[in-house]
């Protein structure tokens, strides 16, 4: 397993070498515990985070050709497909999966960009453990991990881009904060991204 940091680019490929056909990208986040005494008394913002994954689909002119999000949870053509909307982080692991075979991706379709948002507006100081990570499906090794977590008032990332490149696929730990209830809203700078 590969841990980046922002801005670092690793080439994809299966443990034993050979070209990957499916992969997860797991996204997983905790809510804040509050601080100290008077944070546990007082509560200091608990409750649920709705954090969302998308997947966004670019041909080679950079144009959107197709969505995976928690209101369409598989790509027209059925190669991406989320596991659903998780509305509160509970619980250890991912808290939601996108699953591409990249196998049945339409030649046309050049870049991925993945992105995460805070839906009700909580912002990033609420939220700890944020990360993404890509696993293999057919081996179930986790191959690539970004952390995510960082304090501010941004209510959404341009997580990771995944990209065709010499006849394989390159992963990119992007991390650029943005600011949007849903991808739409921060389309300029996933576009920025590709």
């Amino acid at each position: 397993m590969v841990s980046l940091q922002k801005g670092q680019t690793v080439r994809l490929e299966k443990s034993g070498g050979g070209a990957l056909t499916q992969v997860a990208m797991g996204l997983g986040w905790d809510v804040r515990k509050p601080k100290g005494l008077l944070g546990g008394l007082f509560g200091g913002g608990g409750g649920d985070i709705d954090l969302d994954a998308s997947c966004l689909l670019f041909n080679g002119s950079g144009e959107l050709v197709d969505q995976v999000w928690f209101r369409q949870l598989a790509s027209d053509d059925g190669s991406i497909v989320h596991s659903g909307d998780n509305l509160t982080g509970a619980g250890d692991g991912d808290d939601e999966t996108i699953n591409v075979d990249l196998t049945r991706l339409p030649a046309s379709v050049q870049a991925l960009i993945f992105t995460v948002n805070s839906f009700r507006g909580d912002t990033f100081d609420r939220i700890d453990n944020a990360y993404c990570r890509v696993v293999d499906s057919s081996g179930g090794k986790e191959l690539v991990r970004y952390d995510l977590t960082g304090a501010g008032s941004h209510t959404g990332q341009v997580m990771a881009r995944l990209k065709r490149a010499n006849g394989g696929w390159e992963f990119t730990a992007i991390g650029n904060r943005t600011n949007g209830r849903t991808f739409h809203d921060m389309m300029p700078q996933i576009q920025a991204a590709l």
